[in-house]
């Protein structure tokens, strides 16, 4: 017998209902030979059909919402504010990519007509463009149920790029995925797509065995770094590797100047309290790690988290295992040597996975320890926050060289100040630099970059959020020579589409 996938309430930790049961290989297969099926259709529904799919999903979203995020946060304990908002996320990726091909340009089409006087060889007709993979595997994350699960945006940018998904529903949310899964389907009949562009699959030997099947040509995962980088290990050691989009972790470091300090440290106290505890410190781009002086203004940051953290409410983790995970991580970075624990609020009354803030301290010189340092620069996903005391620029920048990879990394500098030195360590470690702000809250746009250097992600040349996230279902190929006839659309001489293309060097708009 297969195991069955439970419903829990994170606020209570009983389970509510039985959702579903654990895929078997058989039943993964069947999903993977379903979506490999439909792949050629949704190729050929060209990007004006995959648009009205994406805007009948985002519609079948918005008309089920009050369902949606009942369920969402009975299953998370978000709040059904914080739901709404990402409902509305959700909906709006959709339609951001349906805008993306509407646009065309990201098919990247390039036209060198036949030059046979060429030098120093004749040149052939030569056309390139972007095509589809084919099915996608997207595993959903913890933190985000609708954002970044069965309607978030890996799903809404590989159906753009016309890839079928079947995604791995996250065992915190089964039930939400189930009915995101039905409202997407729905959008996709009501465009006339078959409902097979979109499968769901529950269980984690499912989820290997998605990445293993020989009819998935990539995936996107947003998880912890031992399970991605598991999976991406299996996506490899395949007879023909996959690409595989993970983003398993990030420590989004924070540098405060002095002169900002001394400038505004109230101000940058209460908004990295914010930051670092908000969505109870479940956010990819929670600030973890911040860098403050060690003088007197450095110490009133300090001191204002401290005040901060010590009056947070503890409120219900996504799970079980993230809650214990996050204790035990927290202990363990607790009794390092030479940290200090400079706050921690009130201990949890009540039942279900509630957890406590806590801040911590420690002096840049004891990081010098390879074992603390290596600890303290790992993530610990959670409301904990390390602060770090520096003496001078030349140490802080020494520190910053060791850091690992992240989504973010942010300075807070004083007015006309320029921290070049820092800026410029910091760029090589991060893929988005922020300016006098804080990390989390990621913008859904045509310029947003939500992926940076390993262990933030598996592969810092793209991104998970914003529009150019449809490039990671695509792969180039060339036609050379070949009948008009015979070329797909957005390759003929007529241009029927009306795309942006390159000709024969000159961008030429439609």
């Amino acid at each position: 017998m297969t195991a069955e996938v439970a419903s829990t309430d994170p606020r209570t930790g009983q389970v509510v209902e039985t959702v579903a049961h654990e895929f078997t290989p058989a039943e993964v297969d069947a999903r993977c030979r379903t979506a490999a099926a439909a792949a050629a259709a949704l190729d050929a529904a060209g990007p004006a059909g995959r648009a009205r799919m994406l805007r009948a999903m985002a519609d079948e979203l918005e008309a089920d919402a009050d369902a949606i995020v009942a369920l969402a946060d009975r299953e998370s304990a978000l709040g059904s504010s914080r739901l709404r908002g990402e409902l509305a996320r959700s909906s709006f990726q959709l339609r951001l990519f349906a805008g993306v091909l509407d646009d065309g340009g990201y098919l990247g089409v390039i036209i060198d007509h036949a030059d046979p006087d060429a030098a120093p060889v004749p040149c052939p007709d030569l056309r390139r463009m972007l095509a589809p993979l084919g099915p996608v595997a997207v595993f959903g994350a913890s933190n985000f149920p609708l954002a970044f699960s069965v309607p978030g945006g890996d799903t809404a940018s590989a159906l753009a790029a016309g890839c079928p998904v079947i995604v791995k529903a996250h065992p915190a949310h089964p039930a939400t995925a189930q009915r995101c899964a039905q409202v997407l389907r729905a959008g996709a009949a009501a465009a006339g797509i078959s409902t097979d562009v979109l499968g769901l699959v529950h269980g984690s030997q499912a989820g290997a065995d998605l990445v293993r099947h020989p009819a998935i040509r990539a995936v996107g995962f947003t998880g912890s770094p031992g399970g991605g980088r598991a999976l991406f290990d299996l996506a490899s050691a395949r007879p023909d590797p996959i690409p595989f989009h993970g983003e398993l972790g990030s420590l989004n470091p924070v540098v405060v100047t002095a002169a900002a300090a001394a400038e505004r440290a109230d101000e940058i106290a209460a908004g990295l309290l914010a930051s670092y505890t908000n969505g109870v410190g479940q956010f990819c781009t929670k600030p973890g790690l911040v860098f403050v002086p060690a003088g007197a203004s450095g110490r009133r940051i300090r001191d204002g988290l401290a005040s901060g953290t010590r009056d947070y409410n503890p409120t219900a983790m996504l799970a079980k295992r993230i809650r214990d995970a996050y204790r035990a991580g927290a202990d363990q970075r607790a009794m390092l040597p030479g940290v200090d624990v400079l706050a921690e609020s009130a201990a949890p009354d009540g039942t279900g996975f509630l957890a406590p803030a806590r801040l911590l301290g420690v002096p840049a010189h004891v990081l010098r320890d390879d074992a603390v340092r290596t600890t303290l620069f790992d993530e610990c996903f959670g409301p904990l926050m390390v602060v770090v005391a520096y003496t001078d620029e030349a140490q802080l920048t020494e520190l910053l060289a060791q850091l690992p990879g992240s989504l973010t990394a942010t300075v807070h500098a004083g007015a006309g100040e320029t921290p070049t030195a820092q800026l410029e360590v910091l760029r090589q470690r991060a893929g988005r630099i922020v300016w006098n702000g804080y990390p989390t809250g990621v913008a859904v746009t045509w310029a947003t970059q939500h992926g940076g250097p390993y262990p933030s992600t598996t592969d810092s040349r793209s991104t998970s959020v914003g529009a150019t996230a449809i490039e990671r279902w695509l792969r180039p190929i060339a036609y050379q020579s070949t009948p008009d006839a015979m070329l797909p659309p957005a390759l003929q001489e007529a241009n029927p589409w009306r795309l942006p293309r390159r000709v024969d060097g000159v961008l030429e708009m439609p």
